[in-house]
């Protein structure tokens, strides 16, 4: 591993780190309205843009490079939206076709002015920043990088807008309808997102690259999405994951590559790989929206789900006199997989609602509540169904069976009420009383 010095690395996690919270700031709103793949469209369309800039302007950086950027940017969503208006062409479609045909454009144009445009395609591409830190300016006595300062002044302009156009920007990205309604100018901000996308992304190209700039644009706000449903939350949370990719994934292009046998790797492309990371430890251990807990929910409810309809079983037969009933039977009863009742067996014993023994299972005090206000809830349902929305006597079971699982004890009540009360179910058998 080659010595880490801060003249070199620092600034290489700094710039790529200013990067993605740039891009990230933008791109929650591109994520939440949908136009994730216009981040993408945009920062290839804008290659034409540069060239003609460069052409006319005769230099790489400045203010005629971000007005071409961002001029071509606003073209390719007004492009993209003739497309679709008027063409009838689905929206991922449109946006394909225009930033294709524009990233085209600028390539031809770079190969006819091969002589005139000093551009590399592959630069555009992964970027050089292991070498855009040698280019440094005098800033109070320290030598800052110019890829610092560049972005720098994007994170600013981006913060400023999202700060300054925060409320007009979440009302319409959630509902366009009602900004409209508010005067708010839907249409300007829409286009002014796609120039600022611009601007973000020409200031990253030579020096990031176009992989990492698209990667943040879209994966630090998808990660942070699968965090929270607050959209303040959500930024903040894109920006930490956008710093952290840079600096992890300056660190793992350094490091990883040696456990293999090898050099460094690019820099911009490690920290997109680890962007990736992020994400994918979101996707899978998110509490509410990732994979783990999603899962662990829905186990939770089958539990739960089946568990009473083995209290409720066992209840019925303790009614007609059988207090203990054969493992077996239960099984057979519970019409689940062997792997699925040996679960909802072993849960309940947890529970501490059932007790087994030699082979027998019966209820347990504690369980034999749970069972009763189970089978009170399927018998008021199946009363309700037939009394008040006049269900035949045959699908009545299976339509309680389903409701009966989410009936807690103030729906009970409401059904008691509706109901009148009823001692018994439209089948004859006994309502139990509540238990306490």
């Amino acid at each position: 591993m080659q010595s880490w010095t801060w003249e070199n690395d620092g600034w290489i996690m700094v710039a790529g780190a200013l990067c993605a919270v740039g891009a990230a700031l933008i791109g929650n709103f591109l994520v939440l309205r949908r136009m994730s793949l216009m981040g993408d469209a945009i920062s290839h369309a804008v290659l034409p843009g540069l060239v003609a800039a460069f052409v006319f302007s005769g230099q790489r950086q400045g203010f005629a490079i971000f007005l071409g950027a961002a001029s071509v940017g606003v073209l390719t969503v007004i492009l993209t939206e003739l497309a679709r208006k008027y063409g009838r062409v689905e929206e991922s479609a449109s946006i394909g076709v225009v930033f294709t045909f524009l990233f085209a454009l600028g390539l031809l144009m770079i190969v006819r002015m091969a002589d005139h445009v000093d551009l590399d395609p592959s630069c555009v591409l992964y970027g050089a920043l292991e070498n855009a830190v040698l280019d440094t300016v005098p800033v109070l006595g320290l030598m800052v990088p110019r890829v610092v300062i560049t972005l720098s002044c994007v994170v600013l302009l981006n913060a400023l807008f999202v700060c300054g156009c925060y409320r007009q920007l979440k009302v319409s990205t959630f509902d366009p309808q009602l900004a409209q309604s508010q005067g708010i100018p839907v249409t300007v901000l829409h286009y002014a997102l796609a120039a600022f996308v611009a601007i973000t992304a020409v200031a990253s190209f030579e020096s990031v690259g176009n992989i990492l700039v698209v990667a943040m644009f879209v994966v630090p706000p998808v990660a942070g999405w699968m965090l929270t449903d607050r959209l303040s939350v959500m930024i903040g949370l894109s920006v930490v994951i956008g710093v952290l990719s840079a600096v992890v994934g300056h660190l793992s292009a350094i490091v990883v590559p040696g456990w293999f046998g090898y050099g460094a790797t690019n820099t911009a492309g490690m920290m997109a790989v680890a962007a990736g990371g992020w994400l994918l430890l979101a996707v899978l251990f998110a509490p509410r929206k990732g994979v783990l807990s999603r899962g662990w929910r829905s186990l939770g409810v089958a539990l739960q789900v089946l568990g009473e309809d083995v209290l409720a079983s066992l209840y019925r037969y303790e009614q007609q006199g059988q207090n203990a009933v054969a493992l077996a039977t239960v099984r057979e009863n519970l019409l689940a997989s062997t792997l699925r009742a040996r679960l909802v067996l072993l849960w309940l014993r947890w529970k501490g609602w059932i007790a087994h023994q030699a082979g027998q299972v019966s209820l347990a005090d504690d369980g034999r509540k749970v069972a009763q206000n189970v089978v009170r809830s399927h018998r008021l349902w199946e009363q309700y169904l037939a009394s008040e929305a006049g269900l035949p006597a045959q699908q009545l079971h299976q339509d309680a069976e389903r409701l009966e699982h989410f009936t807690d004890r103030t729906l009970r009540e409401r059904l008691t009420q509706e109901t009148n009360a009823p001692d018994v179910d439209p089948h004859g058998s006994p309502i139990p009383p509540e238990a306490q």
